[in-house]
Order: C-alpha cells, then sequence, then structure tokens
C-alpha cells in the first residue's frame, strides 16, 4: 500500500464471536421485579425459546456496537456506487419526519383528519411536477422498479384504448437492467437497441427498429454509462411519429434536476427515484418511493386513488373508469415523501440546480484524475457519473472485481462493479454531490496506488481483501451453497 494513501484503520475487534458461541445457561439481559399480583400461566404461551442465547445486557450491547464499529454507509465515507446515487441523507430530512402528526399518521384516518398529510403530497407533487415539466403524477408506487411497471403499465392501457395494442418495447444497451424485466412482466417482447460508438442511441438502428409493433422506447438519460443523449429531441419526435410512446427511466435525475427537463424534451412518462435524486434512504429492502409522472394523455389512466384539489381542498379521487387500478394497498410510502419534501424546500432552485452542478463536477474531477491509468471505453464527455474499464490491468490479469475488492483494504467502499454489461470489464463510480474534494482525492489516490499495485504485484490486487475479518470468497460456491443457519457443533451442543 502506498505510503502517501491512507491506510484503512483497523476496527477495535476483527474477531467477533456469535451471540450462540458466547451463551451460556442462566444468563440473562434483563431483571424484573417481584410480582405484586397473582401470577396467570397462559395456556398458549412459549416458556421458553429452544437454542436462543443466553447472554448478560452487557455483552448484548458490546456485541453489537463492535460490530457497529465494521459497517460503512453513507453516513461513514464516500460511496461511488455508480447508477445508485447514494448520496448524504440530510438529518433535517429525518427530523421533519418525525415530526408529531407526521411520523404517527394513520392511513385508514379519513381524509377531514388528513389535511395536512394530503396538503403534503400535494405539494410534492407540484414540485415535482415542475422539476420534470411533466403534467400529472402519482406518488403511489412503491420503488423505482414498480414505477417502472406502473409507467408501462399506463402505456399499455393508453395504447390500447384507441385499439392500437402493440408487441414490443425497445431497450438500450445502456439501460437499466430493471428496464426489460419490466417489460416482459407488462406483457411486451423486448428487443434491444444497441449503442453507437459514443455510447448513445443509434438513429440509423431505431430509425429501423421503431415500427408499428413497439409499443415504447424505455431510455434512462443520461444513461446508465453517465452520458447524455444529445439526440434526445430526434429521439422523441421520431417515437412520436411512429405512434409508440418515449418512457424514460429517472434514476440518474441528478443530472438534470434545476438544469433540464424531461417534459421538454420529449417524455411521456417518466418514474423519479426518491432515494437516488431527493436524499431519502435507500431502505435495503424496506419503505421506497417511486412516483410516476405523465403527459396530459396518460393522466386518465393513472392508478387509484389521484390525488386532486376539490374546493380549495386536496382529496383522493377513486372514481376513475380508466384507470389500472392499485399499484399497491395504500398511497406510497408518505415518510419518503415528508423526507424528500424537505430536502426540496431546504435547498430550494437554486440549491437544486448548485446539487446537480456539483455532482457533474464531481463526477468530471474523478475522471481527469483517472483517465490516464484507467481505460476510458467511451469519449464522450460524462455527466453525474463516470465508467473506465479494466482492460489496461487486464493483461496482468488483474479485473474490476479484483480492483473493488483491494478499495476495502484503503478504507473505501467499492464502486459499481461489472456494470453496464455494454462495457467489458465495466468500473462505475458515482461520487454524486456529497463528495468534498478532499475525500475524492483520497479515493483518486488509494485507485492509482492500486493501478500501480496491478503493474508491479498483481497478486496483491488479486488476493484482496486483506484487512478484513473475512477475506475473499469463492463467490460461485457461495452462490450454489449458501450457508444461511448458524449450527452449533457437537461439543458446543454436548455443553449445552
Amino acid at each position: 500500500m502506498s505510503s502517501s494513501t491512507p491506510r484503512a484503520s483497523r476496527h477495535i475487534v476483527q474477531n467477533e464471536d456469535l451471540l450462540f458461541e458466547v451463551s451460556s445457561p442462566g444468563k440473562r439481559g434483563y431483571q424484573l421485579p417481584a410480582l405484586d399480583v397473582p401470577a396467570v400461566t397462559l395456556a398458549a404461551a412459549r416458556r421458553e425459546i429452544p437454542d436462543c442465547p443466553e447472554v448478560s445486557e452487557l455483552e448484548v450491547i458490546r456485541h453489537f456496537t463492535r460490530l457497529s464499529t465494521w459497517n460503512y454507509g453513507v453516513d461513514t465515507g464516500i460511496y461511488p456506487l455508480g447508477s445508485c446515487t447514494m448520496k448524504y441523507n440530510a438529518r433535517v430530512n429525518e427530523a421533519v419526519t418525525r415530526l408529531e402528526g407526521l411520523g404517527d399518521g394513520h392511513p385508514l384516518q379519513p381524509e377531514e383528519l388528513s389535511q395536512g398529510a394530503l396538503r403534503i403530497m400535494q405539494l410534492l407533487s407540484e414540485y415535482l411536477l415542475e422539476i420534470t415539466g411533466m403534467d400529472a403524477i402519482t406518488l403511489q408506487p412503491a420503488a423505482g422498479a414498480q414505477g417502472e411497471l406502473t409507467g408501462i403499465l399506463l402505456v399499455r392501457a393508453a395504447l390500447t384504448a384507441r385499439g392500437d395494442a402493440r408487441k414490443k418495447v425497445l431497450i438500450p444497451d445502456s439501460a437499466h437492467g430493471t428496464n426489460p424485466a419490466t417489460a416482459a412482466i407488462a406483457g411486451y417482447t423486448v428487443e434491444n437497441l444497441k449503442s453507437n460508438p459514443d455510447g448513445t442511441v443509434d438513429m440509423a438502428s431505431l430509425d429501423r427498429q421503431m415500427t408499428r409493433d413497439v409499443a415504447a422506447l424505455m431510455l434512462t438519460n443520461p444513461n446508465t454509462l453517465g452520458i447524455f443523449e444529445e439526440d434526445i429531441h430526434r429521439i422523441a419526435d421520431l417515437v412520436h411519429e411512429r405512434g409508440g410512446m418515449l418512457y424514460m427511466d429517472g434514476a440518474n435525475m441528478n443530472a438534470l434536476v434545476g438544469r433540464s427537463r424531461p417534459g421538454d424534451f420529449g417524455v411521456d412518462v417518466m418514474h423519479l427515484n426518491l432515494h437516488k435524486t431527493f436524499s431519502t434512504p435507500h431502505g435495503g429492502g424496506g419503505p421506497g418511493s417511486g412516483p410516476v409522472a405523465v403527459k396530459k394523455t396518460l393522466e386518465p389512466y393513472l392508478p387509484i386513488p389521484v390525488l386532486r384539489v376539490k374546493r380549495g381542498k386536496p382529496v383522493l379521487d377513486y372514481r376513475r373508469p380508466k384507470s389500472i387500478g392499485r399499484v399497491r394497498a395504500f398511497y406510497g410510502n408518505f415518510g419518503m415523501f415528508t423526507r424528500a419534501l424537505a430536502y426540496i424546500m431546504a435547498n430550494g432552485s437554486d440549491g437544486l440546480k448548485q446539487t446537480t452542478e456539483d455532482a457533474v463536477l464531481n463526477a468530471n474531477y474523478i475522471r481527469r484524475k483517472l483517465q490516464d491509468v484507467f481505460a476510458l471505453p467511451y469519449p464522450t464527455p460524462s455527466m453525474h457519473e463516470v465508467v473506465f474499464s479494466d482492460s489496461i490491468q487486464a493483461a496482468q490479469g488483474v479485473h474490476t472485481g479484483d480492483i473493488a475488492k483491494r478499495l476495502i483494504d484503503y478504507g473505501f467502499h467499492p464502486y459499481t462493479v461489472s456494470f453496464p454489461l455494454v462495457v467489458r470489464g465495466a468500473m462505475m463510480i458515482e461520487p454524486t454531490e456529497s463528495a468534498n474534494q478532499r475525500e475524492m482525492d483520497e479515493f483518486i489516490a488509494a485507485l492509482r496506488a492500486i493501478a500501480e499495485e496491478s503493474k508491479n504485484t498483481p497478486e496483491l490486487v488479486t488476493g484482496a481483501p486483506h484487512t478484513t475479518k473475512i477475506s475473499r470468497l469463492d463467490e460461485v460456491a457461495a452462490a450454489r451453497n449458501p450457508v444461511l443457519r448458524w449450527r452449533p457443533s457437537k461439543s458446543e451442543a454436548a455443553q449445552s
């Protein structure tokens, strides 16, 4: 490891036993006062939980505190996962969300008792429509992938209503991976659209493939290579001339907010990832939000209920005969709405524009500082993320996965590995606007040091990580034969 590059600090404890392994019969993590009422035995109550660890309160506290020192996230360092936009989640968002009356609201409360919550949803909807340049919106979808599905179902409903049901959806090879799955689930055949040498949509291919069987083009803009589709107006015009619709995957809106509006360059329907662009938590599979914004032609088909204003008050409208129906049980994840609204209002229009410009500046700073040691597959200007390839290092037997694992030894979370698939050995980096120059310089120094190691001591990189509790795994064996449950050894079982 280069002496000029910061080393990863070692954790307090590298070898933490499981609570099962430190368990001793009779230990308790609590102490209750003696009963001052007659004891009651419930026939259905469990007297004990088989094999549950028996440990003290102090052991539990220290165990989980030590484990917490192994965590890495946006609160501890740069999180350069390209395509994910892992920005800092501002604490003001959390404070607002926990305000009395917001944090404990129930979705089954009648509308007259939920006017504050409905007004928040209405205001967020208005802001998102202004940001995107679209005409109508639903906040209901629970995540970006569900937003995609909602959007394509809207397209299908509109085309069917006009007697022009179609069979195919075009998806560029630079698109997000969920796009093909979305189109297939919606009942369409997926047709791949190749990129040109600049990494953008090949107009000749689009002209040839955009037939009367194509319902929509699903386009990510900027695309997953971090490149803005400069021919977006021509693309939209061609799709519309052939009777199709333009769906935009809004996952990369962090490169556009305040600078460019999808509705202005011809998009018919798009989803937004509140966790990417508007600083709500990613959630680890938990509550998310993927609002879908549409132009007027698709508004009648929005999922019910639709939020609208009636006599000056926001109401939920269920009487919509052309609606595709519900896409989830309640009207979205309200906690994500309050967080996103807090983020938008805290920044204001000037702040949101500055955020976009900073995100693009940071990505290009990293590109400029690393393009002499890592291959840059496309010369086209980068937006909020930059994609390198491992082709230089591959000559020494070092690949993108090895470099990513070696980054862990330097104290950084790895970038996105081997995606997008259009780039062999892809190294996808997105610093977002949250990273300052000092942190980016440390990250750049680490990657430059790894590039040097790849030339002189490649085995150091291919064997990484070296500083973690668990070293490199056999990923194929782990995927095929996962061990998901702890079982005591024979000696431990005999002792218990």
